[in-house]
C-alpha cells in the first residue's frame, strides 16, 4: 500500500494511494494510520487534485546513517566504519516534495544525498535482526542534504544535516516492499549523478534498525535514513533534484537562495 500526507483546503490528512501512474486516486483515511490502523473512508480524490506533503512528520526523531556505501565513503575520502555512523535529526528539517527548499545562508556548499528512508510502526526496543520485519511501518525517499563545510567545520554534524528543510521526504511511504536489491538514484537538472542499489550497503535494514534499536526506544512515526551511495555533488539556487528507489516513486524538490 501507499499511505501519503496531503492536504486540500483543510488541515493534512492521510490518504491511501491507488492506481497506475497518471491515474491515481487517493482514498481518505480516518485518523492517524500509525495508531488507529488503515480505515478508508467513502472520500476520494484525483491525486493531481490534492497537494501532497511530507508522509510522516516524526513525532520523536530521525535516525540519519553515515558512510553506509562503499563508493560513496571513498569518493568522501574516508574509511569503511566498522559499526554503524549514526546522527540524529530534528523533525523540523522535514519538508515534502515539490516543496521549495531554502538553502541555509551559513553554507556555501550544500550537497543533495539521494536514500532509501525506513519508517517505524510500532513502538520497540532490543529488535532481534529476525524480527525487524514487525516493527517497519514501510519505506519512502528521503534526500539527506548536507553542508559539507558546516561538517567540516563543526565536528559534530547536528548543523550540517539537521538545518531547516535538510530532510525532504515523499513522495509517499510503500508498506509492501522487500528493501534488499533496489535501485537507488539521483537526478540533479534532468542528469543521472547517482546510480546504486541498496545490495551495495555496508549495513542493511534489519541490521541497522536492530543496531539502532539497542541505543534508542523507537517509536510509530520514526524515521532511519539509509546512507547514499556514490555521486554526491553540491546543489545551487534554481537546482531541481529527483531522488527515486526502484518500488516506492521519486521525490522532488527545487532549491532557492
Amino acid at each position: 500500500m501507499r499511505i501519503a500526507r496531503f492536504v486540500t483546503d483543510a488541515e493534512p490528512s492521510y490518504g491511501l494511494v491507488t492506481g497506475g501512474e497518471g491515474e491515481e486516486t487517493i482514498i481518505e483515511l480516518n485518523g492517524d494510520p500509525f495508531y488507529q490502523g488503515i480505515q478508508q473512508t467513502e472520500t476520494t480524490h484525483r491525486l493531481e487534485d490534492v497537494r501532497l506533503v511530507a508522509p510522516i512528520i516524526p513525532r520523536s526523531k530521525l535516525i540519519g546513517v553515515g558512510r553506509n556505501y562503499a563508493d560513496h565513503v571513498k569518493e568522501m575520502g574516508g574509511e569503511i566504519p566498522v559499526s554503524p555512523l549514526l546522527f540524529l535529526i530534528p523533525n523540523t528539517a522535514v519538508v515534502g516534495p515539490n516543496e521549495p527548499v531554502t538553502l541555509p545562508s551559513f553554507s556555501e556548499e550544500v550537497s543533495y544525498e539521494a536514500e532509501l528512508a525506513v519508517v517505524i510502526g510500532r513502538i520497540c526496543k532490543d529488535v532481534p535482526v529476525e524480527r525487524v520485519p514487525e516493527v517497519v511501518f514501510g519505506y519512502t525517499v528521503a534526500n539527506d542534504l548536507t553542508a559539507r563545510d558546516a561538517q567540516r567545520t563543526d565536528g559534530q554534524w547536528a548543523r550540517a544535516k539537521g538545518f531547516d528543510g535538510s530532510t525532504p521526504l515523499g513522495p509517499w511511504i510503500e508498506t509492501d516492499l522487500d528493501p534488499e536489491g533496489l535501485r537507488i538514484s539521483g537526478r540533479l537538472n534532468g542528469e543521472t549523478v547517482q546510480d546504486g542499489s541498496t545490495s551495495e550497503m555496508i549495513f542493511g535494514v534489519a541490521e541497522l534498525i536492530a543496531y539502532i534499536s539497542q541505543a534508542f526506544t523507537l517509536l510509530p512515526g520514526d524515521v532511519i535514513l539509509t546512507g547514499t551511495p556514490a555521486g554526491v555533488g553540491l546543489l545551487g539556487s534554481g537546482d531541481r533534484f529527483e531522488a527515486d528507489i526502484e518500488g516506492i516513486g521519486t521525490l522532488v524538490n527545487h532549491f532557492r537562495n
